[in-house]
């Protein structure tokens, strides 16, 4: 039998490592940035076209590197950051892995200028696929300057993968923040397709978050900063009123690299136990320093999961930094209450020594067994014109009140002809066959799901103009989703007289949108767009009209009156496919006469 195990070509190789390195556009400006930063450089620029698909480039002033190491640098496990095996568990830089420009230049178009300090003209090299394509000398200035175009040029299936550009670019901004954010000594521009996103001058720590995330976000932060032998712990946590219902603006970065841990997050939730409504999520921007040899962060290939050494101290550590911050800063409740004013002694008893004793009077004539009443009034719950009831009204009333509420409370169900409401959230409605329970949040949001998507995609949508138009106020990453999304939002109704660096201006809604939702509206599409969703645009509006189904059906907890729980069974069953929400759960469950039957013979 013949040998069958061979070395692959080293473009394949290239192409495996891609797909461990390359994921998405958002890795390449992760990989891209993380040089740009262990290159020492002071000013870094990413440009970005068509949510990296077409262009990535990034910009730094940094050292540079000679002919020979701008060669070397796109060959694979070649890396200036690592000796021996054992540097791998004391590592201060980002970009270590030694692999990453290969496997970028594997998938895609590569261009790198870069040029040292103290040389008068720089290298130029073009990559195709991993074949170097052009290596000339060039003027250039001192840095160096990586582009990558059309990624995934020789992988359609990969490149069919992507999502759609808002949610391309939102990943990456969440990188560009991300580093952003953990070196706040370096100023940062960012463009998308020639817009400018950011332009991040150099600052401290709280001017750069306030920076990222908008001015109101000032006022939301109490500090952190706690210093013990095992770790520091720095930063900002934001206050309570401020949780957010989704998970966002969550950070924790360990030696100024960004990772995710449930554990820590665990302990930062901890200490805000009894501060928080059920279903809120803080936002916090911690900063961890710890011994380099006490951690492990090569345990996920996107290095975004850090290992630690003494993980319970740590969180203890963590978890009571927090408490003790929120106390500090009287946004918890603690036992050393201020002195309230309010309770001081008035100024004119202040020479007083005693105080009077409050008289007693007593009336010798009350008897409370006196038969006469009429000096007493009893109010009862209904009452009719006479201050008193007949004492047989009373009990037929409350008897009949008893037999009425042991067959339907009236907090638990509402007759309306054929149609009942349980508990303000299922409608009980029957049917030849037996009866259906339509659980009515559910159901409308069907109902208002397929409405959308209809106006969305065949009708002209409607709008009604706003009297005054309404401001309001976004981070300049959701202005970048929203201003990605703006046409898409005008055909549904939306009208905008004005997108800026942090606010939006409305001045027409969809008809079926009341002003006083807008802002909600807005905020939960941003949420639900920053979900993965397939690639094209029908998807897109699908998601458009899920979220807004979403955010307007009426809520569980809400009465509705008997035509309305009609419309709403009607229009249900109206739908093309009423038996599923627009998430896929289900909207009601029938119970045939026979399965009613069997409930009651089971026995």
């Amino acid at each position: 039998m013949s040998d069958i195990i061979q070395l692959l070509p080293d473009h394949v190789a290239n192409q495996i490592a891609a797909g461990e390195v390359v994921q998405r556009p958002a890795s390449v400006v992760k990989e891209l940035l993380e040089n740009a930063i262990d290159a020492g450089a002071s000013s870094v620029t990413l440009l970005i076209k068509d949510a990296g698909k077409t262009l990535i480039q990034v910009i730094d002033d940094g050292i540079g590197m000679s002919p020979t190491d701008a060669r070397l640098s796109f060959e694979r496990h070649a890396t200036s950051k690592i000796k021996d095996a054992q540097d791998l568990f004391n590592i201060n830089t980002k970009g270590f892995r030694g692999e990453a420009l290969a496997s970028i230049a594997a998938v895609a178009h590569v261009e790198q200028k870069t040029k040292l300090t103290n040389e008068q003209l720089g290298t130029h090299i073009k990559i195709e696929g991993s074949k170097i394509t052009t290596q000339e000398v060039v003027s250039t200035p001192k840095g160096t300057s990586v582009s990558v175009k059309n990624l995934f040029f020789n992988i359609p299936a990969r490149r069919n993968f992507l999502k759609s550009d808002a949610i391309e670019t939102r990943h990456i901004i969440d990188e560009f923040q991300r580093v952003a954010l953990a070196h706040p000594s370096i100023s940062f521009l960012l463009h998308h397709n020639g817009n400018e996103v950011y332009h991040l001058k150099e600052s401290n720590l709280r001017k750069r978050i306030v920076a990222i995330f908008g001015s109101k976000m000032n006022e939301k932060l109490v500090p952190i900063n706690e210093q013990t032998d095992l770790i520091s712990v720095q930063g900002f946590v934001a206050k309570p009123e401020f949780a957010k219902k989704k998970r966002g603006e969550q950070f924790f970065f360990v030696n100024d690299r960004f990772i995710k841990s449930s554990y820590l997050n665990h302990a930062v939730v901890n200490a805000f136990e009894g501060l928080l409504d059920k279903g809120a999520h803080p936002s916090y921007f911690l900063y961890l320093k710890v011994p380099t040899s006490s951690i492990d962060i090569n345990i996920h290939p996107t290095k975004t999961e850090i290992k630690f050494e003494n993980e319970k101290d740590i969180y203890a550590i963590l978890r009571a930094t927090v408490k003790h911050s929120l106390g500090q800063y009287n946004v918890a409740p603690v036992l050393d209450f201020n002195r309230d004013s309010t309770l001081d002694t008035p100024y004119k008893f202040n020479t007083k020594t005693t105080a009077s004793s409050p008289k007693i009077t007593v009336d010798p004539n009350f008897n409370p067994f006196k038969s006469d009443n009429s000096e007493r009034e009893i109010h009862f719950p209904y009452k009719r014109n006479s201050n008193r009831w007949d004492s047989s009204e009373i009990h037929i009333e409350n008897t009949e009140s008893e037999k009425q509420e042991t067959l339907f409370n009236h907090e638990e169900a509402s007759e309306t002809g054929k149609t009942f409401q349980i508990q303000k959230k299922y409608l009980l409605s029957s049917i030849k066959s037996g009866m259906v329970l339509i659980n009515q949040n559910l159901a409308h949001q069907r109902i208002l799901y397929e409405q959308f998507l209809e106006s969305i995609t065949v009708n002209e949508a409607m709008s009604q103009q706003l009297l005054f138009p309404v401001h309001i106020s976004f981070s300049k990453s959701d202005i970048e989703m929203i201003e990605a999304m703006r046409a898409d939002l005008e055909n549904t109704g939306f009208l905008f007289e004005s997108i800026s660096d942090e606010a939006v201006v409305v001045k027409g809604i969809p008809t079926s949108i009341t002003e006083s939702k807008i802002a909600l509206i807005l905020e939960e599409l941003l949420n639900d767009m920053k979900i993965e969703v397939p690639e094209s645009s029908y998807s897109h509006f699908d998601v458009m009209a899920k979220s807004f189904a979403k955010s307007l059906a009426i809520k569980n907890g809400t009465a509705l009156n008997s035509k309305e729980q009609e419309n709403l069974v009607h229009d249900l069953f109206s739908c093309k496919e009423p038996s599923t929400s627009p998430s896929g759960k289900a909207t009601f469950k029938t119970l045939t006469i026979k399965e009613i039957d069997a409930i009651f013979n089971s026995h």
